[in-house]
């Protein structure tokens, strides 16, 4: 997507020297900052995958049972609160709520644990702007073509910027060195772009939609979800470096994988999904806060409890799920809940089931459902790891562009840093927490999840360190802490051939008792996607209870 100049600059504060230069001048290693290693529930997913939990010993009737409290379960919750109906039952396996949008805490202040922030909305996203609009964050109407919105949750600029021969430019695109043949690649590639992002078919839908689900059927669209991202540049002839760089930070960005194994059809949408406007922001301004996108998940929860009371059941493992067609609760789902506090399994009998985890799960869980089990094990993974660092004050910066929310390094194994306290520097400069995330798209992501668990916390520390000393000398003088966070199966990778592919169709269909709600259906792990599944969850399974409602998807 087009990339914004930025206005401003923020000081970076100087730093001494300290014990572990000293210590590293004498020909010790220098001593790590304090920190924590954890993660998503690898304890419980493996007794999961073990099978060895007990048998019911209780039984509670719930009209709507919603399992996966990630931004789907609460957008599914949401919706059916929205529309007067409060008699469901949202289950989830974490201690909170939030999925890949929850946030830790800390003296300095929050930061994310994964996703950081929200492009823009599009027109064709009714639900997300319709939720904005209830946190107040969009100002006016909700469906109008450039809202206004609350200026706390723009993000400041300097935006984005990239590390790289030494120096910070402005902006990700690499510009420095760049002759005049690949910058003509540049203008060919991104003119490219926006034909996609204005093509319509002869039904008027937008080539490629935002949600996904509104996007053009065209088999000349489709077709580029049969080859890679990679080979689709290839073919149009673009072989600039630096070019290819830029769109495969894009697709480890967003999708946890390298331009090699994400198709063209995903890499595509990712530069031509996006038009949302606003009327006092540029059209690539996102909407940030330092806690990341956790403000979205606590919004939704607590819009659900002010209509409906709590409705949260968290710290429960969902480990079997029957649609008991041939049972004596012929016409109800049964959900069997590990509670591991409790120490004990709760079985739910729902008229309605939403499910809103991630797919991989589903073959462990639907053991009676072979069809779905096996549509689901075609997906494939992405790891991803976040490491948070306390900073007592900004590091020394290299030369070039200022600090900026989004810091890249060029080359790196990671995707560089946004700043938590970025929105907050115009009034409180001082100590901060850097976020840090890598995907491990150079590996297979089996690999990945197995340097994940046998990779201790030191170790994770010291590269984090060793890679952010090259543009911040200091860097290890002024952390003072480094929490690292783990996620063996972040998001689902759009591989050649799953946007298009019988086995995504089958789970974005609706059931007569069951349907699902995960970001996962439409193939990549977007806000967007997740919101839209779990309201278009909600909305189907309203129908089917009879219940009438106005639509957030019209």
């Amino acid at each position: 997507m087009d990339r914004r100049r930025f206005l401003g600059s923020v000081a970076a504060a100087a730093a001494g020297a300290g014990a572990a230069s000293l210590a590293a001048c004498r020909g010790r290693p220098p001593v790590l900052p304090p920190g924590e290693l954890s993660g998503t529930s690898f304890e419980l997913g493996h007794r999961l995958r073990d099978g060895d939990l007990a048998t019911p010993d209780e039984t509670r009737e719930v009209p709507v049972a919603i399992v996966g409290a990630g931004i789907g379960g609460l957008a599914a919750g949401w919706k059916l609160a929205n529309s007067g109906f409060g008699d469901f039952l949202l289950v989830e396996l974490e201690s909170e709520a939030g999925g890949n949008s929850r946030a830790g805490r800390n003296a300095v202040g929050s930061y994310p644990l994964g996703a950081h922030y929200l492009p823009l909305p599009t027109r064709e996203a009714t639900a997300v702007r319709e939720l904005l609009a209830e946190l107040g964050v969009l100002q006016g109407d909700p469906r109008a073509l450039r809202p206004t919105y609350d200026e706390r949750y723009l993000c400041a600029t300097p935006q984005e910027r990239l590390y790289r021969d030494g120096r910070w430019q402005e902006g990700i695109l690499p510009q420095a060195g760049v002759d005049a043949a690949e910058r003509a690649q540049y203008r060919r590639f991104f003119e490219q772009m926006a034909v996609f992002r204005r093509r319509r078919d002869a039904a008027g839908r937008r080539a490629f939609a935002l949600p996904m689900a509104l996007s053009s059927r065209d088999p000349e669209l489709l077709a580029l979800d049969g080859i890679s991202m990679r080979d689709w540049l290839h073919a149009q002839r673009f072989d600039s470096p630096q070019l290819h760089w830029y769109v495969d930070y894009a697709c480890r960005d967003d999708y946890g994988s390298n331009s090699a194994t994400v198709s063209a059809w995903a890499g595509i949408h990712y530069f031509a999904c996006r038009d949302g406007e606003a009327d006092n922001a540029d059209s690539d301004t996102v909407l940030t806060a330092p806690e990341g996108n956790a403000w979205l998940a606590s919004g939704m929860l607590r819009s659900i409890e002010a209509r409906v009371g709590e409705r949260l059941l968290s710290g429960a493992l969902a480990f079997r799920a029957a649609l008991n067609e041939d049972r004596p609760q012929r016409g109800r789902v049964t959900i069997d809940l590990w509670l591991p506090a409790e120490r004990r399994t709760l079985r739910l009998l729902a008229e309605q089931l939403i499910w809103a985890a991630p797919l991989f799960l589903v073959p462990h869980v639907f053991g009676g459902e072979p069809a779905l089990g096996a549509a689901a094990r075609t997906y494939s993974y992405a790891p991803w790891l976040v490491a948070n660092l306390t900073l007592s004050r900004f590091p020394d910066d290299r030369h070039g562009a200022p600090m900026a929310w989004d810091n890249v390094l060029y080359g790196s194994s990671g995707l560089g840093y946004v700043v938590a306290s970025h929105q907050q520097l115009r009034v409180r400069p001082g100590a901060t927490v850097l976020t840090w995330y890598r995907a491990f798209a150079e590996m297979a992501p089996r690999q990945g999840r197995v340097l994940l668990r046998d990779t201790p916390r030191a170790v994770w520390a010291d590269e984090i360190l060793a890679e952010l000393e090259r543009p911040h000398a200091n860097i290890r003088q002024v952390t003072t802490r480094l929490d690292v966070f783990r996620n063996a199966h972040a998001m689902a990778r759009p591989v050649p051939g799953l946007i298009g592919g019988a086995a995504r169709q089958l789970f974005a269909a609706d059931g007569e008792r069951l349907r699902f709600a995960h970001a996962d259906v439409s193939g990549f792990s977007l806000f967007e996607e997740a919101h839209f599944r779990g309201v278009l969850a909600a909305e189907r399974t309203l129908g089917r209870l009879g219940i009438r409602f106005n639509s957030s998807l019209s």
